[in-house]
């Protein structure tokens, strides 16, 4: 079974709404200044940035453009191009290709399914 593991929100000023996110909930947000990208995280975390709690999932923060305009989901899977593919076959459509993330860390890819949501995945380095 693929488990959900990462959400992501879009915001027009990623530093007004970490600001938000952190008095909230106390969530911390670290910025990644060459990817234009936020990392937060909602629970304790190992030196990798995982969870250290079962069942708890960490986020990020990125420009809102394109196909990301509202809360994204994102799902672990073994093999993204496969998962794609399987996903078009039962009527849904890729809307952003697999890309590799921060040189080694892994992949994502982000498919409109049957109802019109947006969904990422997540495919790990090995």
């Amino acid at each position: 079974m693929d488990s959900v593991v990462h959400f992501e929100i879009p915001a027009d000023d990623l530093k007004r709404a970490s600001a938000f996110y952190k008095k909230a909930f106390g969530w911390n947000a670290e910025e990644f200044k060459d990817m234009g990208y936020w990392m937060l995280a909602t629970t304790e975390s190992t030196e990798q940035g995982m969870p250290k709690n079962p069942g708890s999932i960490n986020g990020g923060m990125g420009k809102r453009a394109g196909p990301l305009k509202g809360i994204v989901v994102t799902i672990a899977v073994k093999d993204i191009d496969k998962s794609l593919a399987k996903i078009e076959t039962l009527g849904g459509k890729t809307v952003a290709k697999k890309q590799a993330i921060g040189g080694d860390m892994g992949f994502t890819a982000y498919f409109k399914d049957s109802e019109g949501n947006i969904v990422g995945l997540w495919q790990a380095s090995t």
